[in-house]
């Protein structure tokens, strides 16, 4: 995981690519597993390499195309023949569906998130149960078993979990505006009002105009996820007086933080078209130094902090020592300093019965996602190819400034990797706000907040999740923009119950209960 580890070494001789090849695919083979032909997806590794299809979301209009250099260089390493179905990620969710309904699977899909046709596409057999071959492969029998249990489907997995820290979710600031105001990093959510408050009415850029406000938020609803945490509101599901789980919009908890968040908005301390606002863009207030605080991930400080840097260079006033962007991990509510952890995943790889259609197959499949957990083949899909996509230098790596280049050869094929049983990559020099925001990740394990009914997984929910989730998103977006009144609120509330939301609370209620005999 340190860019101390011992660097990516060059393939020297068509001797060595291939004993490489030969361990990727027949890797199963040396572990117990069955020695078969590939069938459609490829022969075994005598008869040449595995073709697979992946399907992954892609979140810039370009990306690297099949057999470009870096594809091809991970196609040599785990001797496979890949097709990417590359997806815009803001119509991912839709093209999720269609396939599925279709049948007609790629070899391995990024599923995003565990949603209602994800799990009855599992259910209904679509893709491999994978929890019984794990242990037969060296990155993937390192997996965590409580991400494991995260992303379980009744009990079973159908999908190499994506990783992701579990304290990655905090507060990002523009730190120069905080040090022009003479102002403490807040401590309190108070402090965090007091701060936004200051960003948009005292001039915090000190240029003599009236053009900054406090928090950017976009139609993603993270960042009320996360501050709804600071109030003592549960990661979704908490438990009443009499120990019984109840949803976290149930909770008084919930009201104050809505109110909180109706005040930032009645006082224009956060953008008037949240709710439309493009994600893709969410960035770009802080970046133009409109807006001056970000409530997100962590590690996105660091492309904040990058951007603003290109964009100064660009104009030619650019100050390479100096560091515009802060971290906090939280701020403390009633019931003091609490996080919303991610799950520790961020989605998963699922493998379709459709087109893997054996046991040997699904081997093979299964070594090529064991081999892409290696330094090498990590190194490659995040950093690309030495000389090329970076250099090393003093305290890491520095990535190719060539933009165009980065993104037809390189930039999305971190979608395909898991980073088990961790991230091996050589990282780029850890500036202060990297090595901030690896601090407050870590900091912000003791403060998560665990959500109880995570590995439970609710027939209820499978058919009416999205319209159950729509009503309590859309009350709480009206509610703050002044739509709906308190007594609006509880009346989406009972809309909620009527619509599915009691059978909802009471088969989660049930498997809990059954999950702890």
């Amino acid at each position: 995981m340190k860019s101390t580890k011992k660097s990516m070494k060059r393939w020297a001789s068509g001797v060595m690519l291939s004993a490489i090849a030969v361990t990727a695919v027949t890797g199963c083979a040396a572990n117990g597993g069955d020695k078969a032909s590939a069938g459609k997806e490829g022969g075994s590794a005598a008869q040449g390499p595995l073709e697979l299809s992946i399907m992954l979301p892609a979140f810039k209009p370009t990306f690297p195309k099949d057999g470009s250099p870096v594809v091809a260089e991970l196609e040599k390493y785990t001797n496979t023949k890949i097709h990417l179905d590359w997806v815009p990620d803001s119509s991912y969710a839709d093209k999720i569906n269609i396939t599925l309904a279709s049948g007609k699977l790629p070899t391995v899909m990024v599923i995003k998130d565990k949603t209602a046709s994800f799990i009855n596409a599992a259910r209904s057999g679509a893709f491999w149960e994978v929890g019984p071959y794990l242990k037969d492969y060296p990155n993937l029998s390192k997996a965590n078993p409580i991400v494991n249990n995260n992303i379980s489907v009744d009990g079973k997995i159908y999908g190499i979990y994506r990783a992701r820290p579990l304290g990655r979710n905090g507060i990002v600031y523009r730190k120069e505006w905080l040090d022009n105001l003479g102002m403490q990093e807040p401590k309190t959510i108070d402090d965090f009002y007091n701060m936004l408050k200051a960003f948009t009415t005292k001039d915090p850029d000190k240029n003599g105009k009236n053009d900054t406000y406090g928090m950017v938020i976009s139609k993603y609803t993270g960042p009320f996820d996360i501050m709804q945490t600071w109030f003592g509101v549960p990661n979704k599901w908490g438990t009443d007086e009499s120990g019984k789980l109840i949803p976290a919009h149930y909770t008084p908890e919930y009201m104050e933080a809505l109110k909180f968040f109706k005040k930032l908005y009645d006082e224009k301390l956060i953008n008037a078209d949240f709710a439309v606002m493009d994600s893709n863009k969410w960035t770009d207030p802080i970046v133009n130094g409109q807006a001056g605080v970000i409530v997100d991930v962590t590690d996105n400080a660091a492309r904040i902090d990058e951007k603003i840097h290109k964009a100064l260079e660009q104009a030619g006033k650019d100050d390479k020592n100096k560091y515009f962007m802060d971290i906090l991990g939280s701020v403390a509510g009633p019931k003091g300093n609490r996080a919303l952890p991610t799950s520790g995943y961020a989605g998963m790889l699922a493998i379709s019965k459709s087109t893997v259609k054996t046991e040997a197959e699904l081997r093979q499949v299964l070594a090529f996602l064991d081999k892409l957990n290696d330094e090498t083949a990590q190194n490659l899909g995040f950093n690309g190819i030495e000389g090329k996509h970076y250099k090393k230098v003093e305290g890491g790596i520095e990535p190719a400034k060539d933009t165009t280049l980065m993104d037809q050869e390189l930039s999305g094929l971190n979608q395909m990797f898991m980073g088990i049983p961790e991230n091996r990559y050589l990282e780029v020099v850890q500036t202060p706000v990297r090595i901030k925001s690896n601090e407050v990740q870590k900091a912000n394990e003791s403060i998560v907040v665990a959500n109880p009914a995570e590995p439970l997984v609710s027939n209820v929910y499978a058919q009416k999740g999205p319209q159950l989730d729509n009503i309590i998103n859309d009350a709480r977006t009206k509610f703050i923009v002044g739509q709906i009144d308190e007594a609006g609120f509880k009346a989406a509330v009972e809309l909620w119950k009527k619509s599915g939301g009691d059978d909802y609370v009471k088969e989660i209620n049930d498997l809990y209960q059954a999950s702890k005999k």
